[in-house]
């Protein structure tokens, strides 16, 4: 009986490690279930500006917050703290995401990559061309990165209600697009919307860089000791004009995609503690087991930890706090546009909320689909074997929902509230009516599949 106990000690670190690199799965259900959270936290920021409290919502994001030390104080609004300080941590599961789908995901092959990206591409052309040609020769074309965004968590909701009836490709093709579109989106912001330059707070920021290549290269692994470099970045470009959520990008693409280079010997430890925990558990109830099982236990968590790329492992402890906290807290924060305050009588306001909500609905859609079409009738690229046109009309749809990214985007482009309550109001209307449309037709597509 003994011999055969290590043949189970071993498979229990070969189950560890396979729940443990199941990250696709716990990335899309995370995303599915913020999804519910982020629509909840939008229609209350809706209610909640639009109630009789309407006041205490407008003021509570005005509030000011504070921290100092001796003369030196940074007081910003909260509305401040939650879309250029917490967001950074929303824009750094971003970059990790980015940095692991280049180096292992579906960005890692051109071949296989070709197609999403080139659709994401097209995806963010289209709607700000619409866009443009409705609002060319106003202060308001400034908008026109708005539209070209989508957001994946609430894309991913919307495939998680049709359930098995999507296949697994939809969900990567999608993913990937979203992904993509998150990457350009990025660039947009740094290229367009940062204001005049000061290249001495790059400097400080290219410091913070240095520190964190300067830490990894001596091998320090523990995440918080990364905070204070990673704020240095943050407050670098700040001053330099860049947006400084832009630092969550750098951080995320600089965290390794490999695990540990002890990987050999920790297998060897992973084994012994499983075969003591297991040696401990098997021996009849005494007052010292609890002992015996406290080292082995602690040495298996350790020894799973270091089986994890850093990537994975960071990635993992961030994103459902950015999913389920940050996230909504933006939407809470951002999505409240006052019905009552907004002036559609002004003729760029008509034409921003038209722009907005026709480019999500109608031109995001188009992009997606027409390039992909393009590509697969001229034979450069070729749908994935478990895609159908029909499912690449529910990804070209889902693709139109634009929450997240797009208000964020706006909060940048639009200085005078109107237009900024306006933009607002086209992102949400656009977004419901394209999800919406993007269920209907997944509804409508599994139907005919089963008949």
């Amino acid at each position: 009986m003994q011999r055969d106990q290590p043949a189970d000690t071993l498979s229990r670190p070969l189950r560890i490690a396979q729940k443990a690199f199941t990250a696709l799965e716990h990335f899309l259900h995370v995303e599915a279930a913020s999804g519910i959270v982020l629509l909840v936290a939008a229609a209350g920021a809706l209610i909640w500006a639009n109630s009789p409290f309407a006041h205490s919502y407008n003021s509570l994001w005005e509030m000011p917050l504070t921290f100092g030390a001796g003369d030196f104080v940074f007081s910003r609004p909260l509305h401040f703290w939650i879309n250029d300080a917490l967001m950074t941590i929303f824009f750094l599961v971003v970059g990790m995401e980015i940095r692991r789908e280049i180096h292992e995901g579906s960005l890692s092959d051109v071949r296989q990559a070709a197609l999403p990206l080139a659709a994401a591409m097209g995806g963010v052309a289209a709607p700000a061309l619409i866009f443009l040609a409705m609002n060319h020769g106003t202060a308001a074309a400034n908008g026109w990165a708005v539209p070209t965004a989508t957001d994946i968590a609430f894309a991913v909701g919307v495939l998680a209600l049709l359930g098995r009836n999507v296949s697994s490709g939809v969900r990567i093709f999608l993913l990937t697009l979203a992904i993509v579109d998150d990457i350009i989106a990025v660039l947009i912001i740094a290229a367009f919307y940062s204001r005049g330059l000061d290249y001495s707070g790059f400097a400080l920021a290219a410091a913070g860089i240095g520190g964190v290549l300067l830490m990894q290269r001596l091998g320090i692994g523990t995440a918080p000791a990364y905070i204070m470099p990673g704020a240095i970045i943050w407050a670098g470009l700040l001053i330099s004009g860049a947006h400084p959520t832009l630092a969550g990008v750098i951080l995320g693409l600089l965290v390794p995609v490999t695990p540990t280079s002890r990987r050999e010997r920790v297998l060897v430890e992973l084994s012994r503690a499983t075969h003591d925990v297991n040696s401990a558990s098997n021996q009849q109830e005494d007052r010292h087991r609890a002992e015996r099982l406290a080292k082995p236990l602690q040495t298996l968590r350790l020894a799973q930890r270091e089986l994890l790329p850093p990537v994975v492992r960071v990635q993992w402890a961030l994103h459902p706090w950015v999913a389920y906290g940050i996230m909504p807290l933006f939407a809470l924060a951002n999505a409240g546009v006052t019905l009552d305050g907004i002036d559609l009588s002004q003729h760029d306001a008509r034409w921003i909320a038209a722009g907005v909500t026709l480019a999500l609905v109608a031109g995001k859609p188009l992009g997606v689909f027409c390039v992909t079409w393009v590509l697969v009738r001229l034979k450069l690229c070729r749908l994935p074997k478990d895609v159908s046109w029909s499912g690449v009309g529910l990804i070209a749809l889902l693709a139109g929902i634009g929450f997240t990214m797009s208000i964020f985007i706006a909060t940048l482009a639009f200085g005078d509230d109107n237009a900024l309550n306006v933009a607002k109001l086209g992102i949400l209307a656009g977004s419901f009516v394209a999800g919406a449309v993007g269920l209907g037709w997944g509804v409508i597509g599994a139907r005919r599949r089963a008949n």
